[in-house]
């Protein structure tokens, strides 16, 4: 007889490679086809709703490791949700509007945008943005994640556009929008104002001067040519210097260094004088900077005056104590100007270009304009320094090109008037991780006004009429007309129509008596487009609701769409649109630097796919701390893809283990289990628990490291391993061995689910070979709750674990020491060091078989025994001769004369079961 025949080897079609390229797509149309998103909304419906709202990624390019991880944790909790007793759909968005895709059509598709109308280029603008959103999601469905795809919300539709202009209205209403003259960000190479959000800060080379202003009248402080010194790193801006501003407090010296007297800060004198060659300057006087108020200078090369005056803003850090002050070109030379009665003088166009109110200057770019200006400066005499510095200056987030400050007339929400409503909301909000709430709560502290007007074409228009004499017109009947107008023809009507043909039917304003009226030509900045999402899309759409459960973007989002989000909200409810903000690191390289194509570093989704499939890169958002930046390389996916072997080849040792097994006849009630059955389902539900909680607390890394370890060691490295000798050898129907099954099918079906929302691709496959199951997708189940596992002793079996590492060491060396091979070969001879620990070994059952080892004794002593922790142990090669059907090495091989090549064991099994 051949005994392998006798043997109960595992059985399973479920594949040892996981080919996750190939049969990840195939998955995707079978999600689709069945409509597994609608059957899971279906299931839970009545349930308690959790909303994650989405922040609209931008419509534009492929994806980028950044907008993957992005998406795939949001996928995360939205599936762990909806496995855990709530309703949780999940509407993704896109941000539609915004400069990218003007250039994108303006440079990359050459569109000649003279030739067009603004409402023709407008609808080019709005076909590119819907062909990158159908790109786009493609690649998000991809990767596994779930929600209502075919029905996104987009800052471009009729709906949204509406709603948007709904809460500019509310704001209006509230006298929170303003127009006013003030410096802004200006990007010269977009042509238009900027919000603080789209500002970054890169180093830049910069000219340092040092100008002395001629004093025309001192106030009888200094004398008719005595000169102010300041300093500057922006000579293009001297043109539009209207005075010079000092601190009223701060001690002034008037210094004689040769024939000349100079002015600056007492405590600059010394840094001043190196920095100028200034030898054995001479202190004249000293005053307060109140002593000078009004006194007057000379501008260097322009036929005007330079007035002195008071400002807290100036201190002693750098420079010399006395600011050049241009009130066009800086929002404190614009407050301290304004006290003063002086214009906001700002003599750039909208490309950054001088115009007529610059003499000499006319024509020039600004920054080409420093060297013209420094000239002029040596040629008046007034130069008494120049340098170059290197330091962070702001560029514009979009071109990366730097920005000015330049004094526009600009529309504005005024945050001031509401900022501790923020504030006080931001103190209610749940932060994962905690220092986001001093991130935001600080940027709100110190932000005045937010900038909404842009001067582009591709986004929603200021809904605002202007009369006859300019005074800009907001009511509620305007308002609601513009926004019915919208959500019936879209924000296009704007640029389609005559302001008169935009009102409602009939209005009347005293500001235009005549009935003429002129409208706004600027559009809203695309953080209020985005900012607006929580009236557009969360009072909304079904499932729904305000404040979100979640809103969870990259850290970058503390200055944009958190912070417009909770701007628009507070503003319009009172309240904040989100309860708990996640926010997550950048994706850098292997060695921790930023990803760039110049470096050639860039992992890209679409080829990860291809290379591992989508599971590996969800495993891999699983396994990094995402709350800070993460690294992502060839080595470290090739690690995860290992990790992703080690859990495939455990479920389907455990799948191969079932083939025989029907739940429905051959479960073991939990009180007739196997002790060490017992034991294991008690190590499941504690790792449940702990998995629960780390999903309720979005952190997925513990997940990930407890399950791979569970898996890894409590799984394969044990109970795995030692029962092998039961379900392998023992009779089909034998009770130890049915026992042993149903732990397997507990522990196999609770692993499937806990890592659905991970690995849902693995998930589901593994579950269609799950015996048993009825629900077609482990999507359309729960997690497992835990439970507490009855009549079970739990410190014994954590002290035997204790005990088998001893064994499991001593075994270790002597196969080192060549004493045998596999532990099946061995006997060991076990002398507990203590009475806890020889009750353990003296209680427990089938020891042999838990060590993995042919015989194992406890004696009260045992010569040459080698000491451990808690027991000495003796490891000798078992003299008897092996069994061929189990292996074992028995005294009882050879007693059975039908099967004399069996133990005692093994042939009474075969006769039992297999004899003809």
């Amino acid at each position: 007889m051949d005994y392998k025949e006798t043997l109960l080897m595992p059985k399973t079609a479920f594949k040892m490679r996981g080919n996750l390229p190939n049969k990840e797509p195939k998955r995707q149309e079978q999600w689709e086809e069945n409509n597994i998103y609608e059957k899971v909304q279906e299931r839970t419906k009545g349930r308690p709703s959790f909303v994650l709202h989405d922040g609209p990624p931008y419509a534009n390019g492929n994806l980028h490791i950044g907008h993957a991880m992005n998406k795939i944790l949001k996928d995360f909790i939205i599936r762990h949700k909806s496995m855990t007793g709530y309703h949780a759909p999940y509407v993704p968005g896109w941000d539609t509007h915004g400069l990218p895709i003007e250039v994108a059509l303006s440079k990359g598709k050459k569109v000649d945008r003279k030739k067009l109308s603004t409402a023709e280029f407008r609808q080019m603008c709005a076909e590119y943005a819907l062909r990158q959103v159908d790109g786009q999601r493609e690649q998000f469905k991809q990767l596994g994640v779930r929600g209502d795809w075919d029905n996104p919300y987009l800052t471009l539709t009729k709906d949204f556009e509406a709603a948007q202009i709904q809460v500019f209205g509310e704001m209006a209403k509230k006298g929170y929008i303003y127009k006013g003259l003030k410096p802004v960000y200006w990007s010269p190479s977009s042509e238009s104002a900027l919000a603080e959000a789209e500002i970054e800060y890169y180093d830049k080379k910069s000219p340092s001067i040092y100008v002395a202003f001629t004093i025309q009248d001192g106030k009888g402080v200094l004398e008719e040519g005595d000169k102010i010194v300041i300093w500057t790193t922006t000579p293009w801006t001297i043109p539009a210097n209207l005075g010079i501003s000092l601190h009223p407090d701060i001690e002034y010296v008037r210094v004689q260094v040769g024939d000349n007297r100079f002015v600056v800060a007492q405590e600059l004198l010394e840094t001043v004088a190196a920095e100028l060659d200034w030898e054995n300057p001479e202190v004249v006087k000293t005053f307060k900077g109140k002593d000078l108020d009004r006194a007057v200078a000379k501008h260097p090369f322009y036929d005007r005056d330079s007035i002195v005056m008071l400002g807290k803003h100036v201190t002693t850090d750098a420079g010399t104590g006395c600011v050049h002050t241009a009130p066009g070109h800086g929002e404190d030379d614009f407050y301290v100007g304004k006290e003063y009665g002086l214009e906001a003088l700002s003599p750039l166009d909208d490309k950054g270009v001088f115009t007529k109110e610059a003499p000499g200057f006319e024509g020039l770019f600004y920054d080409d304009a420093n060297k013209a200006v420094t000239e002029k400066l040596k040629e008046a005499g007034a130069l008494l320094k120049l340098g170059f510095i290197k330091h962070s200056y702001p560029h514009d987030w979009r071109t990366k090109k730097p920005t000015i400050f330049r004094a526009t007339s600009q529309w504005f929400a005024s945050i001031k008037d509401f900022r501790q409503d923020i504030l006080d909301e931001i103190k209610k909000i749940n932060w994962y991780p905690s220092w986001g709430e001093t991130r935001l709560y600080n940027m709100v502290r110190d932000r005045e006004d937010w900038c909404i007007s842009r001067q582009r074409t591709w986004g929603v228009p200021i809904p605002v009429f202007y009369g006859e004499d300019g005074t800009p017109i907001i009511t509620d009947e305007t308002i609601n007309h513009v926004s019915k107008l919208f959500a019936e023809h879209g924000s296009n009507v704007w640029f389609e129509r005559e302001a008169k043909d935009l009102l409602p039917e009939g209005f009347t304003s005293e500001h235009s008596p005549n009935g003429k009226f002129t409208k706004e030509t600027d559009i809203m900045d695309v953080w209020f487009d985005s900012g607006s999402s929580h009236q557009a899309v969360l009072l909304h759409r079904e499932g729904h609701r305000r404040p979100a459960d979640v809103y969870l973007e990259g850290s970058d989002q503390y200055r944009g769409w958190f912070n417009s989000s909770i701007s628009t909200a507070v503003a319009v409810t009172g309240h904040a649109p989100y309860k708990n903000i996640v926010s997550h690191g950048f994706a850098l390289d292997g060695d921790g630097r930023k990803m760039s194509k110049s470096l050639g570093n860039v992992i890209l989704p679409s080829k990860v796919l291809k290379q591992y499939g989508a599971d590996i890169l969800r495993l891999w958002v699983a396994s990094v701390d995402y709350q800070a930046d993460v690294r992502i390389s060839d080595d470290i996916l090739r690690q995860i893809s290992e990790s992703y072997r080690k859990i495939r080849n455990t479920f389907r040792f455990m799948l191969g283990n079932l083939a025989d097994f029907d739940p429905k006849t051959d479960l073991v009630q939990e009180e007739d289990l196997e002790e060490v059955d017992r034991y294991m389902l008690n190590r499941l539900q504690k790792l449940i628990s702990s998995v629960r909680e780390s999903y309720e607390r979005f952190e997925f890394s513990p997940i990930y490291h407890s399950i791979h370890n569970f898996c890894s060691v409590e799984l394969s490295s044990f109970y795995l391993d030692f029962a092998k000798d039961i379900l392998y050898i023992e009779a089909k129907d034998n009770k130890r061995r049915r026992s042993l099954q149903t732990g397997y099918y507990e522990i196999l079906k609770s692993l499937v689910q806990l890592l659905s929302p991970i690995i849902p691709h693995t998930a589901d496959e593994v579950w269609e070979f799950i015996p048993g199951v009825e629900e077609e997708s482990v999507q359309l189940t729960d997690m497992p709750e835990p439970r507490k596992i009855s009549n079970f002793n739990e410190e014994k079996w954590d002290q035997f674990m204790k005990i088998r590492d001893d064994v499991l060491k001593a075994l270790e060396e002597a196969r080192n020491n060549k004493v045998i091979g596999k532990s099946l070969e061995s006997k060991v001879t076990i002398v507990p060091k203590d009475n806890e620990t020889k009750e353990v070994l003296n209680s427990m059952e089938h020891l042999h078989q838990l060590l993995i080892v042919s015989e194992a004794v406890v004696a009260e002593s045992a010569e040459n025994a080698k000491e451990y922790r808690y027991t000495d142990v003796f490891v000798e090669k078992h003299p008897a001769e092996t069994c061929e059907r189990c292996w074992v090495s028995s005294d009882t091989v050879g007693e059975d004369h039908d099967h004399p090549h069996l133990c005692t064991r093994c042939a009474s099994i075969v006769k039992e079961n297999y004899s003809a």
